[in-house]
């Protein structure tokens, strides 16, 4: 029994890649069993008695989703395009700009081009062909991991009653009328979680909207789109939404950028120390210092996607761990 334990620990360490888009996967299809039940319950035709099927229920949801990104891709990349044109328009005028100021104050001991300043920059040494080939291909398999994901959630709601039921008869029959109440359970709180996602995402767009259009930033709606969806993302999120209104903020005034940078450090501390874990507590029923320790642990372990899973996992074990203890 160790030996066989030891090589199946063995066996899940070589495909902890696969086993993590299952289980991101499984969060997702208990997130959204909810909301495919509701879409279920709905006519299907405003005469008669027909309801949606399972299978486009959760069509409907796809398209719901991938329509609303594409109408976030729409609203935001033409500005987004002029912006850039106009940024890059100024960036040599910007660029010494802001070396004569490093020159005056001595932080800077000589004159640089944009070029040299490239070069010297610290980890652009290498084989430049090799660095953008590895950034393809990166860029290639998380697109490839994200239409797994959605393939597996799908088939993993349409055939989510078989699956429970599967699972509920691997244990003894006195113990399953107690793992199905625990279940859901887990359901409602991982749904309340994806809820609770775009909550803050609702509340942190709101507040940019307001911020930079206070700030006279240009196209300060679609900035505020763009951290509203960041803000999805644990970690990185928020800072690679917050690149954009920067450089928009830059192509109008260095102030300007300036005023934008501690906008968003202000947001992202109270975001990070009040938004989340209130909202998450609130929503998933986590305490806020449980919320905040899975987050530390979760980015650690997994990087971004730990730190994605960190709360609606917290979630699960504590429910586990309240069955247990409860039996003891």
């Amino acid at each position: 029994m160790v030996a066989l334990t030891g090589m199946v620990l063995w066996a899940a360490y070589i495909v902890r890649d696969a086993l993590l888009v299952v289980y991101v996967s499984g969060v997702l299809a208990i997130g959204f069993s909810p909301i495919v039940r509701v879409i279920e319950r709905q006519k299907l035709l405003p005469i008669g008695s027909a309801r949606f099927p399972r299978w486009l229920a959760i069509l409907v949801l796809y398209l719901a989703i991938l329509g609303t990104i594409g109408l976030a891709i729409f609203l935001v990349f033409p500005p987004l395009v002029d912006q850039a044109q106009a940024l890059w328009t100024k960036a040599p005028q910007m660029f010494e700009q802001g070396q004569q100021f490093l020159i005056s104050k001595g932080w800077l001991k000589e004159h640089l081009t944009i070029r040299e300043a490239v070069e010297r920059a610290p980890g652009t040494g290498g084989d430049a062909v090799g660095k953008v080939a590895s950034a393809i291909g990166s860029v290639a398999g998380g697109i490839f991991g994200i239409v797994t994901i959605l393939i597996l959630t799908f088939y993993m709601l349409v055939d989510s009653a078989n699956l429970r039921e599967t699972l509920l008869r691997l244990l003894p029959k006195e113990r399953r009328a107690r793992a199905d109440a625990a279940a859901r359970d887990v359901t409602l709180k991982v749904s309340a979680w994806l809820g609770g996602q775009l909550l803050l995402g609702l509340a942190i767009g709101t507040t940019s909207a307001v911020g930079l259009w206070a700030l006279g930033i240009p196209y300060f709606y679609v900035l505020a789109l763009i951290s509203g969806i960041g803000e999805m993302i644990p970690v990185i999120g928020p800072i690679l939404s917050a690149i954009p209104a920067l450089a928009v903020a830059a192509s109008v005034s260095p102030q300007k950028a300036l005023l934008v940078l501690i906008f968003f450090l202000l947001q992202q501390q109270l975001e990070n120390h009040v938004l989340v874990p209130k909202i998450m507590s609130r929503q998933v029923g986590v305490s806020a210092v449980t919320v905040i320790i899975a987050l530390l642990i979760g980015g650690s372990l997994a990087g971004i996607v730990g730190a994605i899973l960190a709360v609606p996992t917290a979630a699960i074990l504590q429910v586990v761990a309240s069955e247990i203890f409860r039996e003891e």
